[in-house]
């Protein structure tokens, strides 16, 4: 899979891409990763890429040339192109999972008063990571593609992604580690017993009591989908 990200920041993700998970995963060649500076597409002198608003206002637009330079120069058939924006579809796992299976995936990130309208008839997707402003896309697109990189074949073992919150609208279970008793804090009979059919069943239980109580909204997708299967 490969991933390009067009920024006016490059240097923003020197660290990003170079520690833990992510890191393995490009040296391991799961992932290519390619990050592009598209001031570097400006046909201006001072390579200019954003200018006034028509109609006034305040702020400054990304103008269309640089940009549109910059992805039809990677662009291929095997190409989606998100527009990372508050304008977009709020991003969830379902998504993540999704924008892992495509081979290429190319992250606009955004900054000033915004992007050209005229941008958004060569964008495949626009994602939000929230009801909130930042000063950039830079941020939502880390988001982006460590979620995605996490899900590649590969990366992480499949069965520490099968047991992760958001599977199956559930969040994930309590885990403990040792001491199993810490200041009088134990860790459940249950996780001590050796009988994994019980701590199983334990922990289903415990994934849909803590669902329905911090996320009630994923409580009754999770509730749904059963209804649905029987």
């Amino acid at each position: 899979m490969k991933i390009s990200i067009l920024t006016l920041f490059p240097h923003y993700f020197d660290n990003f891409l170079n520690e833990s998970i992510i890191k393995r995963a490009i040296d391991k060649k799961l992932v290519e990763v390619e990050i592009i500076n598209f001031r570097d597409f400006s046909k201006k002198n001072n390579k200019q890429v954003d200018d006034t608003p028509y109609g006034g206002g305040a702020g400054m637009v990304l103008m269309c040339e640089p940009i549109f330079d910059a992805i039809e120069s990677i662009k291929t058939n095997d190409s989606l192109v998100i527009m990372l924006t508050p304008d977009g579809i709020t991003y969830n796992q379902n998504i993540a999972v999704n924008l892992s299976q495509k081979k290429h995936i190319i992250l606009l990130c955004g900054h000033y008063e915004g992007f050209d309208e005229r941008i958004k008839t060569i964008v495949d997707l626009e994602i939000s990571i929230g009801d909130f402003i930042l000063t950039g896309g830079e941020i939502p697109a880390m988001i982006v593609t460590d979620s995605v990189i996490r899900l590649i074949d590969g990366v992480i073992t499949k069965e520490s992604l099968d047991s992760e919150s958001f599977t199956n609208n559930l969040l994930d279970y309590p885990v403990y580690t040792k001491p199993a008793d810490f200041r009088g804090l134990k860790v459940p009979d249950v996780l001590l017993s050796g009988n994994h059919q019980e701590i199983n069943k334990w922990r289903k239980n415990e994934q849909i009591k803590k669902t329905n109580l911090k996320r009630s909204d994923l409580g009754a997708k999770y509730e749904s989908s059963i209804h649905k299967e029987n």
